[in-house]
């Protein structure tokens, strides 16, 4: 299994809309690398929810529903499109700065590569984001 993070800006799609819609079909990426990213998930990879521009933290867990498929969106072929599930809220938000501050996240691809929109996430990276926003 993999794990991933995205990112959304809430004012556009928010962590609230995607509960309450249930799934997500996660497409409009127009980068290559993020593309690419999103045709490596697999069904049942995990994946953080990140809130961008506003908020700049990870506020919940999804799971990918599926595998990727055309981007019914793209106007040109080869750009692909992935449905994502809600999880579960994180306790708390973890925030950017946070992030930032853990030295086991320093190489994390958030911090490194702060503009691609899908980033995949190692393991151990992906546990102390969970355990960050339990503890107290």
């Amino acid at each position: 299994m993999n794990h991933w993070l995205v990112k959304t800006e809430p004012d556009v799609y928010s962590w609230e809309r995607f509960v309450k819609e249930g799934r997500a079909m996660w497409d409009g990426v127009r980068n290559y690398q993020a593309r690419n990213n999103l045709m490596k998930m697999k069904k049942g990879d995990k994946v953080l929810f990140y809130h961008s521009n506003v908020g700049k933290e990870v506020v919940g867990v999804a799971v990918v529903a599926g595998e990727h498929y055309p981007d019914p969106t793209a106007k040109e072929p080869g750009w692909a499109a992935v449905d994502l599930k809600p999880v579960k809220e994180l306790q708390r938000p973890v925030g950017l700065d946070r992030i930032r501050s853990v030295p086991g996240l320093k190489d994390m691809l958030l911090l490194r590569h702060s503009r691609l929109s899908v980033i995949p996430v190692a393991a151990a990276e992906f546990r102390a984001i969970l355990r960050i926003s339990e503890a107290a």
